[in-house]
């Protein structure tokens, strides 16, 4: 019985959480009315990584297993509306490991699925889009960056290089830099609906 195989490993996964856990994260299962304990919802909290704009910030998330785990990846949601390039409007997080048809393995633990959410706070992935506008401020920033690259390049007698720019890592990191600060000022602005207090 594969519920019986998810709930198994779901109790390993919270013993091994309490005796080793990231400091900063929460992850306990859903707690019933009755006192019993859910095993297949989990509330997590995910503290924003130091040196970033999340920094200071904490981030309510749940994980919902199904009767197929680990064959099968947990849903995790933000709430509703949470803006990220790659959260769904619906507060779904689009992940590679949480990805059934491609990233996932069932060794993936809560663990690993909570610092990979919390490393793609602050590093989008523009392949994997999930949320229009998200992207689009995404894509625009990009867009600037490549532009201003492409000025300072012709300024300094460097023309025709431009296609260089694409896999420059200088850029990138400006690109997470820009959109790590965007998206801060947007936390700034939105963030109290989605952020709990320490």
């Amino acid at each position: 019985m594969s519920g019986g195989i998810a709930r198994g490993r779901l109790a390993e996964e919270r013993k091994s959480w309490r005796k080793n856990h990231p400091h900063g994260f929460v992850a306990k299962p859903e707690t019933m009315p009755d006192g019993t304990v859910n095993l297949m919802i989990w509330h997590c909290i995910i503290p924003g990584k130091v040196g970033t704009d999340w920094e200071g910030g904490f981030f309510p998330l749940t994980l919902n297993f199904s009767e197929d785990y680990p064959s099968k990846p947990p849903k995790c949601r933000f709430p509703q509306g949470f803006f990220h390039p790659n959260v769904y409007p619906s507060g779904t997080v689009c992940l590679s490991i949480l990805n059934e048809d491609s990233g996932w393995r069932p060794a993936i633990t809560v663990k690993q699925i909570l610092v990979g959410i919390q490393d793609l706070l602050d590093q989008p992935n523009p392949a994997d889009p999930a949320q229009t506008e998200g992207y689009h401020l995404f894509i625009q920033v990009c867009h600037i960056l490549f532009l201003d690259r492409a000025v300072k390049s012709s300024i300094l007698g460097h023309e025709g290089r431009l296609s260089v720019f694409c896999s420059d890592i200088s850029v990138l990191a400006d690109v997470k830099l820009v959109i790590s600060k965007i998206l801060g000022v947007v936390m700034a602005t939105f963030g109290s609906q989605f952020c709990v207090k320490a």
